[in-house]
């Protein structure tokens, strides 16, 4: 009975609320089948509420809900750090640096070259830079949920006013363009590799971590009071 206690609260801790499940598997830059006659209809916005993509003619509809601006880079799928580190926590996934902004890759990308180096990603083995072990969000989080480790340590609760309706920029611009500083020789998109860069002064005043647990080999993964289960609310 014990046995079977504990296992199922590891299915429990393994399981992702359904904004992150949703985010990881959705479909965006697509085309909107509501407003096929229109121009302009990507999906380009992911509703944390109703856990699904939209276009732009679909944001009235979803007007008071929590929205998340989803860019493309070389179609890859891309979120601003700045917005993700309010949702989880993105400590040791390497962050880029496109145009100016800081983005954090949602899922692991396909690999063009292999090189023999000493640090890859733990998930899909990807080139990164010290310190970071994460090519993508998907690849840390998928790591955790091997390793056991709990996905509510580093999650945190959604406030709707960090992802309101006036905060998007529709303006026809999602598709970030071409790298205007110097390249990184494994990617062709600039590393961010001072990790202190990944919170913003902001976000540190707003959260007290919790005590740290290990769930990855010689690392620490901070873990965060601002916590989850926005979905479990069931609006």
């Amino acid at each position: 009975m014990v046995r079977g206690d504990h296992e199922e609260e590891r299915m429990v801790a393994a399981t992702k609320p359904a904004w992150l499940e949703g985010l990881m598997s959705e479909t965006f830059f697509s085309s909107c089948g509501i407003h096929e006659s229109r121009r302009k209809r990507e999906k380009n916005v992911f509703c944390l509420l109703c856990c699904l993509s939209v276009c732009p003619h679909c944001l009235p509809s979803h007007r008071p809900h929590p929205l998340l601006q989803v860019r493309r880079y070389v179609y890859q799928d891309v979120v601003r750090l700045s917005d993700l580190e309010k949702l989880i926590d993105c400590s040791y996934i390497q962050p880029y640096t496109i145009n100016g902004a800081k983005v954090i890759f949602i899922n692991q990308r396909p690999q063009s070259r292999v090189k023999v180096t000493s640090n890859v990603c733990f998930t899909c083995d990807r080139i990164l830079q010290e310190p970071f072990h994460f090519c993508s969000l998907s690849c840390k989080v998928d790591y955790l949920v091997y390793q056991g480790g709990d996905l509510s340590s580093i999650l945190y609760k959604i406030d709707e006013s960090d992802f309101t309706f006036s905060s998007l920029r529709i303006d026809g611009h999602d598709q970030l363009g071409e790298i205007s500083t110097m390249e990184d020789e494994t990617d062709n998109i600039v590393v961010i590799s001072d990790q202190s860069e990944q919170v913003s002064n902001s976000s540190k005043d707003k959260r007290k971590k919790k005590k740290e647990s290990k769930y990855l080999p010689g690392m620490v993964l901070p873990t965060g009071s601002r916590r989850k289960d926005f979905d479990s609310n069931d609006r």
